[in-house]
């Protein structure tokens, strides 16, 4: 088969897409950059280590990565600590709470490129769905309007109730798949991440499209996207074919 290039690709020749949420359909990884960076403020905390460290994994898995790379070592604790700084859970849950406080301070709207992919995917009749590691995605698709858009939406609480491997793992892409009916084989994966673009391409979905938010091309080619694009409304094509 011929590589899929932007060029060649067209929404309507598969049977189901499955969306990142954060950097892909809206800018929440600017919140959750600046909260995680609030987080870590005593650490020096960089982009850089944002996007090698945090972004995409789940909340804990973020914590441990981030604070491996600076060899530091806590306990894990338990996800009902109160927010803090003395386990893993605890910051977490700190983490957490920054980042609903700028979520409802600041509010959220879809990237116009990808709320235009939305509709034209709902005008040709190809399902979607999302696939985050956040536990707050519910919260951040009713802030964005897009709460009755999705039928299918796997979040980190769905992967955690079921003891799923984050991402780079490819449970949770999987289990969207399955969810939404559609064979992974004619799937599509939206990420914005190294590693959720790992995931993708671990569950051999059919193209993994890497939306390039800051993470770099050739990072997100190296770890398994198709190609990839500065903004979704670079694959909206006029016509039936888009």
């Amino acid at each position: 088969m011929d590589q899929v290039t932007v060029a060649s690709f067209r929404w309507t020749d598969y049977d189901g897409v499955l969306f990142d949420l954060d950097g892909v359909i809206t800018p929440t990884a600017e919140i959750h950059e600046h909260a995680w960076s609030e987080l870590f403020a005593d650490y020096d905390f960089t982009q850089a280590d944002y996007l090698e460290y945090v972004d995409g994994k789940p909340r804990y898995d973020g914590v441990r990565s981030f604070l491996a790379a600076r060899d530091i070592t806590l306990p894990d604790g338990d996800p009902s600590d109160a927010p803090g700084d003395d386990t893993v859970c605890a910051m977490g849950n700190r983490k957490n709470a920054l980042f609903n406080t700028i979520l409802e301070r600041d509010g959220i709207a879809a990237y116009p490129g990808s709320q235009a992919t939305l509709d034209a995917l709902a005008g040709d009749g190809v399902a979607s769905a999302i696939v985050s590691s956040s536990k707050n995605a519910v919260p951040v698709l009713e802030a964005a309007s897009l709460g009755d858009r999705f039928d299918v939406v796997i979040d980190g609480v769905v992967a955690a109730g079921l003891g799923f491997d984050g991402k780079p793992a490819p449970d949770a892409y999987l289990l969207g798949a399955e969810r939404l009916g559609v064979d992974p084989a004619r799937t599509v994966v939206v990420e914005d991440a190294t590693s959720g673009v790992a995931a993708g391409r671990a569950g051999d979905f059919a193209v993994v499209i890497g939306v390039d938010r800051g993470a770099g091309v050739d990072a997100l080619l190296s770890h398994g996207a198709t190609f990839v694009v500065a903004d979704l409304d670079e694959l909206l094509h006029d016509g039936a074919d888009r």
